[in-house]
């Protein structure tokens, strides 16, 4: 292929600034690819992670959360637990893994939060095979090209598959040519059979020959184990698949520094580095603790590995690694002084209501690199008119406006929270204005916001929200509300 044909066609496969060439990615691992690994991973030098495979029923039953104390976005199953979490840092470079596809999950609601949208089709073990799913789908040619046309055509990111290699190599690139006629951007390809298991060696023949069959990016994985030890041996593994890149699971589990140019980290540090995106993003301790004995390996019998092994708490794990000082501080950071901040109460309210959540649309100003936010709730925009010294704050002074003028609990301390009911329903037999109407008020004031658009001013110092109301004659009346 010419130098031009190669630059065009990896701009072909470079949809919404996630390109799948020449990059080293952290595989999908079942609960070992949540938050805290991805975000490590991509610290060391990972270009793009994905998520642990995620079954497509549970997803489907899952409610999209932004946690306002996290800074993450959270899809919530009806138990409350937290099926997958996200945040910024990862936006451009996570791909989201699926087990199957149904006509339920509807991906709409989380395709801007991910970089791009992958469908597992080399899972071998029973929970992803025993719904016809997983590795299961490898003899089912047509249903694969029914799942990844659907996939392609309905969401606006990049969809790619993952698969292992069939018995005989005609077989296997029958299907790799389906998949590529299907628009998929790339295909990672496991080189070992269904039946096979890391201990039998990785059939790098069978990978050269699908990257030479299709012209879409194809990722080498399964080297771990005999092949993938450091970073070097990322590119020798490249090298002998001929792949565009490469995928790295086990050694990436046992030490995500693997990812890292500059060569290995001892294991000890990575283990403290990994403990504190999993306390910063409240990870949940058995999790924690589950990827940390991986990273241990033959050590989980030492003095460590027992004390982590009998921890129940991620306060308890950080003991046995002298991190309580920074276990304090990191909570302390992440408390709101009342149960709830402005964001939050303004999102419960929406969910109760069965509204569409609030947008916030935030700018900075170049001069002082202040920030204010707009935020829409029900089709109607709400902002505060003074600039904030953070996004975080200026998020919260346009949520506590909207409250004010909907006549919700803003979170003030010693405020009943009286679930979440507006004043405006309450007194409703009190000749209030219906939820329509563009009047609001406060105390015995009435003023219509329509004639005053600036009268509602917030700013937030140290939890303390400074709210000033404007009369007709333009007289303050100013109130420092606590929260």
């Amino acid at each position: 292929m010419t130098n031009q044909a190669n630059k065009e066609n990896m701009t072909a496969n470079t949809v919404g600034r996630l390109c799948f060439r020449n990059v080293n990615a952290l595989a999908p691992m079942v609960r070992v690819g949540t938050l805290p690994t991805r975000l490590l991973s991509l610290d060391y030098g990972a270009d793009i992670v994905y998520s642990e495979e995620l079954i497509d029923i549970k997803m489907a039953q899952c409610q999209r959360v932004v946690n306002e104390v996290l800074e993450t976005v959270d899809f919530v199953a009806p138990d409350e637990r937290v099926m997958f979490r996200t945040c910024e840092k990862e936006k451009d470079r996570v791909v989201f893994q699926m087990v199957g596809y149904t006509r339920e999950l509807s991906l709409s609601a989380m395709e801007n939060d991910v970089a791009a949208i992958d469908v597992n089709m080399g899972c071998p073990k029973e929970y992803s095979t025993k719904g016809g799913m997983g590795a299961a789908l490898l003899s089912d040619p047509d249903k694969i090209e029914a799942i990844l046309r659907t996939l392609v055509k309905g969401v606006s990111k990049p969809v790619t598959c993952k698969i292992r290699i069939l018995p005989t190599l005609e077989d296997t690139l029958s299907l790799v040519k389906r998949i590529e006629n299907t628009g998929v951007a790339a295909i990672a390809v496991h080189g070992r059979l269904k039946d096979e298991r890391p201990r039998h060696p990785v059939h790098c023949d069978f990978i050269q020959a699908i990257a030479e069959a299709v012209s879409i990016p194809v990722i080498a994985n399964g080297g771990s184990l005999d092949r993938v030890k450091a970073h070097a041996d990322i590119e020798e593994f490249r090298k002998a698949t001929g792949a565009s890149s490469v995928m790295v699971a086990r050694a990436a589990m046992w030490n995500p520094s693997v990812f890292r140019s500059q060569g290995l980290l001892s294991v000890e540090e990575v283990m403290e580095e990994y403990l504190k995106y999993a306390i910063r993003y409240d990870n949940h301790a058995f999790n924690t603790k589950y990827c940390l004995c991986q990273m241990l390996r033959d050590k989980v019998e030492s003095p460590l590995g027992k004390q982590l092994k009998s921890a129940q708490t991620n306060k308890e794990i950080c003991e046995g690694y002298g991190l309580q000082e920074y276990y304090k501080k990191t909570q302390a950071e992440l408390q709101y002084p009342g149960e709830f901040s402005p964001k939050m109460f303004l999102l419960e309210w929406s969910r109760k209501e069965n509204l569409e959540q609030p947008r916030y649309e935030t700018v900075q100003r170049s001069q002082d690199r202040a920030f204010q936010s707009m935020v829409t709730m029900t089709g109607k925009k709400y902002r505060s008119t003074l600039w904030e010294k953070s996004k975080k704050y200026a998020e919260q002074a346009s949520a506590i406006v909207c409250l004010r003028v909907l006549g919700l609990p803003e979170g003030r301390a010693g405020e009943e929270y009286s679930g979440l009911v507006g004043k405006r329903k309450r007194e409703k037999n009190n000749e209030m204005p219906d939820e329509e109407d563009t009047t609001t008020y406060f105390g015995a004031r009435k003023r219509h916001l329509s004639e005053n658009p600036e009268d509602l001013t917030t700013t937030l110092c140290n939890n303390c929200v400074k709210l000033l109301l404007y009369d007709r004659n333009k007289t303050a009346c100013t109130f420092y509300i606590k929260w």
